[in-house]
C-alpha cells in the first residue's frame, strides 16, 4: 500500500543530505499512512518547501562563489604562464598593481623563480612558479568538479521542489473534491 501511495523518482531517498520528496499517486493513501488530516499534510508539505527554498538559496550562494573563483585561479595561472614565459625569453615582464583603492605603482620583475599565492584567511605562500603552477591547476580542477556537483545538486533540489509542489495542489485539490462531495451529499 506504501508503494502505491507516495514514490521517489528513481528510487533516490536523497541526494547529497538533500532528502528525496515522495510523488503522491494516492492522496487518501498518503493521508492515511502518514496519519496526518489535511491541514497537517499540507503544512508539513509546506514546511519541506520551505527548507527546500533555504538548501536552494545556499547552494545558489556557493555556485557564485564558485563561478567567481575560476575565473580567478585562471587568471592566476595565466600570469604563472606569462612569468615563467618571460623568464625563459629573458624579458623583464613590466606589471601595474595596485597599492590601495586607486593607487598603482608600476614594477619591473626580473627573472623570478617564485610567486607568491594568496590562500585565504591572511595566508600567503611562496611557491616555485611549477609548484604554484601544478597547485592552481588541482584547485581549478576541484572547482571545476565541485560546480558541477553544485550544477547537479541544484537540479535535483529543483526537482523536488516541483514535485512537492504538485504534490501540495493534489492534496488541496483532493480536499476541495472531498468538501464538495461531503456538501453535495448535504444537500440531497
Amino acid at each position: 500500500m506504501a508503494a502505491a501511495a507516495a514514490s521517489t523518482p528513481q528510487g533516490v531517498a536523497e541526494r547529497r543530505g538533500i532528502p528525496a520528496a515522495a510523488f503522491v499517486e494516492d492522496v487518501e493513501a498518503y493521508l492515511r499512512q502518514s496519519g496526518l488530516e489535511v491541514n497537517s499534510a499540507l503544512a508539513f508539505l509546506q514546511e519541506r518547501l520551505q527548507q527546500y527554498k533555504i538548501v536552494e538559496m545556499k547552494l545558489l550562494a556557493q555556485q557564485r562563489d564558485l563561478q567567481a573563483k575560476i575565473p580567478d585561479i585562471e587568471k592566476c595561472l595565466d600570469i604563472v604562464a606569462t612569468l615563467q614565459a618571460k623568464k625563459d625569453l629573458g624579458e623583464a615582464l613590466i606589471a601595474d598593481f595596485e597599492l590601495s583603492e586607486g593607487i598603482y605603482s608600476r614594477a619591473k620583475i626580473e627573472d623570478t623563480d617564485s610567486v607568491c599565492l594568496w590562500l585565504g584567511a591572511n595566508v600567503m605562500l611562496e611557491y616555485s612558479c611549477d609548484e604554484a603552477n601544478a597547485l592552481l591547476k588541482k584547485n581549478l580542477e576541484n572547482a571545476k568538479a565541485s560546480l558541477e556537483v553544485l550544477v547537479a545538486d541544484l537540479q535535483f533540489l529543483r526537482d523536488q521542489q516541483t514535485i512537492t509542489q504538485v504534490t501540495i495542489a493534489r492534496v488541496f485539490n483532493w480536499d476541495v473534491h472531498q468538501r464538495r462531495s461531503k456538501q453535495a451529499v448535504k444537500e440531497t
